[in-house]
């Protein structure tokens, strides 16, 4: 993982505050053409510009093994509609028959954030995940999903009802306002939480990708070899288990606020 690059490597650590990061291809390109305005378009918004890709990857097999899928599966196809399975029943275990509805969305959620967590594990990506624009911009979409699943459920008035604090006094109604303004940062905070958390654990695992690479670059000019000693090869699986639990922590939960918006009738019937 970019074991030929120490110079590039220190440069990239002195340009982010003295924190270690691995070089991306963009990284080097800047430094290379740091006067190309395109170049410096991409550095700046290198998190989105990785995302998109993951995204375009990502929609890209889908459509290859979606449009024409065949009866009896294989390859690709096969693993793909593993994991739609898997998922359809984790989710309809926390949210019952109704889950399925949502299985697209977590599904697309998990896969989208298990992806953009590993791609920093090639030479040359970066994990946009790392980043907490990128972690919170899933929150806000997790809440707007969420806060539409609650009105479409359960109507409008309902809905409003419930952020209210489902008044029924006088007392009720006078503390409504507040009790809507609660409910309304609770509701953000939560999917907020899990961003915070992703975004932290995916930042310390690339720091110390990166703390480990250069590690092994000193070794290897100490040695006098032509290349670094691989020592990050050492936490690879566990970064691979650490980067899957993220996604399926924020996927899971996530699946949880959405089951808490569904009509009460829904979750009796489910229990």
């Amino acid at each position: 993982m970019a074991l030929d690059a120490p110079h590039h490597a220190a440069e990239a650590a002195g340009a982010h505050g003295g924190i270690p990061e691995i070089p991306n291809v963009i990284t080097l390109l800047s430094h290379a053409l740091h006067d190309h305005p395109v170049v410096a378009w991409l550095h700046h918004w290198e998190n989105l510009v990785f995302a998109l890709v993951v995204a375009g990857l990502l929609i890209g097999l889908a459509w290859r093994y979606a449009r024409q899928p065949h009866i009896i599966p294989s390859g690709w196809q096969n693993a793909l509609e593993a994991v739609i399975e898997v998922f359809d029943k984790l989710i309809q275990g926390i949210m019952g028959p109704a889950g399925r509805a949502h299985t697209p969305f977590i599904g697309t959620l998990f896969l989208y954030i298990w992806c953009m967590n590993l791609v920093g594990l090639v030479p040359g990506m970066k994990s946009s995940t790392s980043s907490l624009n990128t972690t919170i911009a899933l929150a806000i979409v997790v809440f707007c999903y969420v806060q539409w699943v609650g009105i479409r459920s359960n109507g409008l008035l309902k809905y409003l009802d419930h952020l209210a604090g489902s008044p029924r006094d006088v007392f009720g109604w006078v503390l409504a306002p507040m009790m809507f303004t609660i409910h309304i940062l609770g509701e953000f905070v939560k999917p907020l939480s899990l961003s915070l958390r992703l975004g932290m654990n995916v930042f310390a695992e690339d720091m110390l990708l990166a703390i480990l690479v250069g590690m092994g670059l000193a070794a290897g000019l100490a040695l006098h070899l032509p290349i670094g000693l691989p020592f990050q090869v050492l936490v690879l699986p566990l970064v691979l288990i650490f980067s899957t639990v993220q996604a399926l922590v924020f996927s899971l939960l996530s699946s949880v606020y959405i089951s808490l918006m569904l009509p009460h009738e829904a979750a009796q019937a489910h229990h």
